[in-house]
């Protein structure tokens, strides 16, 4: 992966292309990050650089974190996240990361954490049918038959059940960028990027580029 940056999700628009063409994009506040260590072969046993990124008062940082942000002389930061970079060995403490590293028309992966639901029925969460609406039926948005009594005597795993829906890792792959504004740190994405608005998005160069 040769550049990747942190960003938060501020909504989404659309925009109109020299074409004349709408397109709906997701617009992200896409660093500046800063570099808070670097990890080598030799000292940590593989190449990465750890950034930070949104800065945090003071008195919500617990002291093992202040030591590391002191000795990378920069700013307390909310996100801590390490990104796994070609080129980590030439970056350096308290370099920043902005967002010129990415240009429109690149493709991206963008990872964040989906919004939560809370606790779901089997047809919400996983989209089952529904039994008949009648008065006379006692089956309506139940899951269904977990299986028989006697063989196999139990409920087999990954069985579709109600539980907890959202709030999972999600990856949505090889997205374009439509446009990228140096100036705010703002990158323009084309389509819906998982998470709810403020929340945190990682970019990173898609994995497949080059098919």
């Amino acid at each position: 992966m040769k550049k990747a940056i942190l960003a938060t999700k501020v909504g989404m628009t659309q925009i109109f292309n020299d074409d004349g063409v709408l397109t709906p994009v997701t617009v992200l506040q896409a660093g500046p990050v800063v570099v808070t260590q670097v990890k080598t072969v030799k000292n940590d046993g593989y190449s990465a650089v750890q950034v930070g990124f949104v800065d945090k008062r003071e008195k919500l940082v617990n002291k093992p974190m202040k030591g590391q942000f002191d000795k990378a002389g920069v700013s307390y930061k909310r996100y801590v996240r390490e990104l796994k970079l070609d080129d980590a060995e030439s970056y350096t403490l308290g370099q920043e990361i902005k967002v010129d590293v990415f240009e429109a028309g690149d493709k991206i992966d963008a990872s964040a954490i989906s919004k939560g639901k809370g606790f779901q029925g089997a047809i919400r969460r996983h989209g089952l049918h529904r039994g008949p609406m009648a008065h006379g039926s006692k089956y309506h948005r139940h899951a269904g038959s977990n299986g028989a009594c006697s063989d196999p005597s139990r409920v087999f795993k990954g069985k579709k059940m109600p539980g907890h829906m959202g709030h999972k890792k999600v990856t949505v792959q090889n997205l374009e960028i439509v446009r990228v504004d140096t100036d705010n740190n703002l990158l323009l994405v084309k389509g819906a990027v998982p998470g709810p608005r403020k929340g945190l998005v990682t970019i990173k160069e898609t994995v497949k580029s080059g098919k």
